[in-house]
């Protein structure tokens, strides 16, 4: 059964989807790729109490905190064989620092993939928690982001303000 709730955030309304155990999706408000509500599934009665929504929920405010550098739920993204590797390999990316997309492709064995890694990394559909917002363009520059540029600037600077290290 698929369930969601929202959660209120410093970036606004976030929408956490579970389905079967699993946190399934995040969104935020006036994301690219959110799907309609339709496919939110039913608002948890239970609301944040419902596990593994509760998890998230109480990850995500301790993240926003600056308590939290690394996320640990159930997670079930869907996508293709590709996408997946991808949104896999953003976990990798160490808090408060960023990759490129080149970089990134590289990684997972797709060299000169960096189109295809944005692409990837644009139909995340469980940001925040993979954290797709710590890749940025070759020069260093921020570039495509589902919920907007001035929300990844956010992510980024909270964490450059927690680690203390260099972004760029």
């Amino acid at each position: 059964m698929r369930a969601h709730i929202v959660l209120d955030s410093v970036l606004g309304p976030l929408t956490i989807v579970a389905e079967d155990g699993q946190i399934r999706c995040l969104y935020m408000d006036l994301q690219r790729h959110r799907p309609g509500d339709d496919e939110l599934g039913a608002p948890e009665p239970r609301g944040r109490d419902a596990e593994p929504l509760k998890a998230a929920a109480d990850q995500l405010d301790a993240y926003f905190a600056g308590e939290l550098m690394r996320f640990d739920l159930p997670l079930a993204p869907r996508g293709s064989e590709f996408q997946l590797r991808v949104w896999t390999a953003l976990h990798e990316i160490p808090y408060g620092q960023t990759e490129t997309y080149g970089e990134l492709a590289e990684r997972i064995g797709s060299p000169g993939g960096a189109r295809a890694v944005g692409l990837a990394n644009g139909k995340n559909p469980i940001g925040i928690i993979i954290p797709c917002h710590r890749v940025v363009g070759s020069n260093g520059s921020l570039t495509g982001y589902g919920g907007g540029l001035d929300r990844k600037r956010q992510l980024l600077d909270l964490e450059l303000a927690v680690s203390g290290a260099a972004l760029f």
